[in-house]
């Protein structure tokens, strides 16, 4: 099938949904200018893996530590500057025209609620969200960027960072499952599909007869196989397409 075949395609499912599942990976970040952390080859380089610095235990062992180092890995002192893209933004833009669209995100850097999107899971927490694991305190994101180790104002207890660390349970799985069961269009793009459980989903949506099942990355996945539509493009000349066709 053709590139502008495929992209017809894709735009009628769209019309013809109403509930929209979308599960979103790091090429959907990628799109803004962040970097992708697994690919930022000097921690690979490093004595442990990139798993074993963002795990609960490296936390529980060196809070200090660890923090220096998540700070590094997600260039926390720069992520403001980033902004939403065209893919962000034709989430939103849906929701606009009265869709039901529920983004599972495993993305952690809170794009899709700059975008405006209201019905966000973020599976893996958010670097946006640090918290007390003492006494439940919340704090702007801001406020980790004043210290080399934030701690709670109440009770001076390290702050747990937002995210879902190695050897956390994921955020809000049920939540998602029951999306992507309900859905009339599961969406997936940006992602390789390589982690788990939420490569799980696209084998739950195609056992729950979800009726268009489009998988858009720039490279083939394991996964292929279980979507009804595959387009190998760039999100952002995907999605640039789709905006200013809705807006004609």
């Amino acid at each position: 099938m053709k590139e502008a075949e495929q992209l017809d395609k894709l735009e009628s499912w769209i019309d013809s949904s109403i509930r929209i599942a979308v599960l979103t990976g790091a090429g959907v970040s990628t799109e803004s200018g962040l970097k992708d952390f697994r690919s930022e080859a000097g921690w690979f380089n490093k004595d442990e893996p990139i798993e074993a610095y963002l795990s609960r235990p490296y936390f529980n062992r060196n809070p200090e530590k660890f923090w220096n180092n998540y700070k590094q890995i997600f260039h926390l002192s720069s992520l403001d500057q980033y902004e939403p893209n065209s893919a962000h933004l034709f989430l939103k833009a849906l929701e606009r025209q009265g869709k039901d669209v529920t983004i599972i995100t495993q993305n952690v850097d809170g794009l899709h609620h700059k975008a405006g999107s209201s019905k966000v899971i973020e599976v893996h927490g958010s670097v946006m969200t640090p918290e007390c694991p003492l006494c439940g305190c919340s704090y702007e994101f801001s406020y980790v960027l004043e210290y080399d180790t934030p701690v709670c104002k109440q009770c001076g207890t390290v702050l747990n960072p937002g995210i879902v660390l190695y050897g956390d349970a994921i955020h809000g799985w049920e939540e998602a499952e029951e999306a992507v069961m309900k859905a009339d269009l599961f969406l997936v793009m940006g992602t390789s599909l390589s982690v788990s459980p939420v490569n799980m989903l696209p084998t739950l949506a195609k056992t729950a007869n979800v009726r268009y099942r489009v998988l858009i990355n720039e490279e083939v996945t394991p996964m292929n196989d279980y979507f009804n539509l595959f387009l190998q493009q760039r999100l952002g000349a995907v999605f640039e397409r789709e905006r200013n066709e809705n807006q004609e």
